[in-house]
């Protein structure tokens, strides 16, 4: 069973944006938070933003606070992660989740989407 569906990853050059969606083909974000993470090679999954798909409550990792943001499209039953001015170190495969209680902690997230790769060249 596929609980969500990210899309939206590529190869895009320092500088450029990139709109990742994050869709629930078989249910509802309403009572949810709704988070964006993201892991490069070698290194732990990181933290990235969450939104209150009700109370549209966000929250967000400090070093992407201005370059990152996220956001519901309620016509598309979507959250979104708008990411601009984009930076190598930006690459990595980039997954949302899903968890009815506010969290950080991946660990503390039971369904996830497959990821979107997200590369960005020099």
């Amino acid at each position: 069973q596929v609980h969500l569906v990210e899309s939206g990853g590529g190869l895009v050059q320092t500088g450029d944006s990139l709109r990742l969606s994050c869709q629930a083909p078989e249910g509802s974000f309403s009572a949810y938070y709704v988070s964006w993470f993201r892991q490069a090679p070698g290194k732990e999954r990181e933290f990235l933003a969450t939104i209150h798909w009700s109370a549209e409550l966000t929250d967000y990792l400090d070093s992407v606070k201005g370059r990152f943001t996220i956001s519901k499209d309620s016509a598309k039953n979507a959250v979104v992660l708008q990411m601009d001015s984009l930076k190598p170190e930006d690459t990595a495969v980039y997954y949302c989740a899903e968890e009815p209680r506010y969290s950080v902690k991946g660990t503390n997230y039971e369904y996830w989407g497959q990821g979107t790769q997200v590369t960005v060249s020099s």
